[in-house]
């Protein structure tokens, strides 16, 4: 009978190489890691077959600091959801009407005044007010 494989001996894939590449990049993005040192590792980690190689190829660098995410725009509070979905009919009743007036002045010949400025610009400038004066925006992290 053979006995069952340790996890260290385990084979790896390319998907978990390049998950520890991706390691090594942010390790030297961050200082922790110089240039020729990245490049040593990146080759080691190509070049290990188990689990166990993997892990030594990191083993001395500390958890790096989690990536900043983007950034939101609207919060997750009553006036952030409020904020949001206004802006999205604002852009799209926007949208609708500058669409309808490029469709008119191609079938016409010429281009109208255009109007569709009139329809998007005084509730956008009402959206853009309150959002300034913090209506909906997620408070700044220290």
């Amino acid at each position: 009978m053979t006995e069952p494989v340790r996890p260290d001996d385990m084979r790896i894939s390319d998907a978990e190489r390049s998950a520890v590449q991706e390691r090594l990049r942010r390790a030297h993005d961050i200082g922790q890691l110089d240039l020729g040192e990245f490049d040593d590792r990146v080759k080691s980690v190509w070049s290990a077959r188990t689990r166990g190689e993997l892990a030594l190829v990191t083993a001395d660098l500390p958890t790096p600091p989690p990536e900043p995410g983007r950034r939101r725009v609207f919060s997750d509070t009553g006036g952030g959801v409020t904020m949001r979905v206004l802006t999205i009919v604002w852009s799209s009743l926007a949208a609708v009407n500058f669409v309808v007036w490029g469709l008119i002045g191609l079938t016409a010949g010429h281009f109208l005044h255009p109007w569709w400025v009139w329809v998007a610009v005084p509730p956008g400038i009402a959206l853009a007010v309150l959002y300034v004066a913090g209506i909906g925006r997620p408070r700044r992290e220290s």
